[in-house]
């Protein structure tokens, strides 16, 4: 079975710095029907204009994980972390027991556009920690490349919870199969260009969860996409 999200019928939240839409319910957008799917809890999709961003905040008992599509993020946090993410990258910060951080712009002239994504954690308490890597295009290029997963393998980071999330790059023509195992779901996110998921299109921002079934995502443009594995 395949459920859509139409990129469409997301939640929006603007302000004069930022646009983001909301795959599920969030902040001041609220649906019933759209509270997350198994683990998954969050995924916006955020622009920001230069030199601007969220200003130090706490989090507590989330995974926080980010994924920059174009500019970049400079992040900050009470761990005295600090770094900027580029495209190709991905960083995953656990609230645990609380942490404060900031994500800004650091360009004065380019806006930036990422993936914000909440994942709940295996158990609330844990340590807060941060961990940001790289995964070059040339590995996620027609392919999935793995970029998270309980047990960092394959030079992945490390998600506290049983979820993976694969990076694809696409050329138009190329396509990729995926069959979960048994009892497990996906989230499919098209971050970038248009594919057919099992021959229906879906354009930047669309989403789809699965279950009980293998897919095949055929791009019809380049496209850059996540898939998320989860228990």
């Amino acid at each position: 079975m395949i459920a859509f999200r139409d990129r469409m019928a997301r939640g929006q939240s603007r302000t004069g710095w930022l646009d983001s839409r909301h795959s599920f319910s969030f902040a001041e957008y609220h649906d019933p029907q759209q509270m997350g799917f198994r683990t998954l809890r969050v995924i916006n999709e955020d622009r920001v204009i230069p030199g601007a961003g969220f200003p130090p905040h706490g989090h507590r008992d989330m995974e926080i994980v980010t994924c920059v599509l174009s500019g970049a993020v400079e992040h900050k946090d009470s761990l005295g972390n600090g770094a900027v993410i580029r495209p190709g990258e991905v960083q995953r910060m656990s609230a645990g027991t609380g942490i404060v951080h900031s994500e800004f712009n650091p360009s004065p002239t380019e806006p930036v556009h990422f993936l914000q994504i909440w994942i709940l954690p295996e158990r609330s308490g844990l340590k807060p920690s941060y961990e940001q890597k790289a995964f070059p295009a040339a590995e996620r290029r027609g392919r999935l490349r793995l970029a998270a997963s309980p047990g960092g393998e394959e030079g992945a980071i490390t998600l506290h919870q049983d979820a993976r999330l694969f990076l694809g790059s696409l050329a138009a023509g190329e396509s990729v199969r995926y069959a979960p195992a048994a009892g497990r779901g996906l989230w499919l996110q098209i971050a970038g260009g248009i594919a057919a998921l099992n021959e229906t299109e879906l354009r930047e921002g669309d989403g789809a969860a699965i279950e009980g079934e293998a897919i095949t995502v055929a791009a019809e443009t380049d496209c850059e996409l996540l898939l998320f594995d989860l228990a």
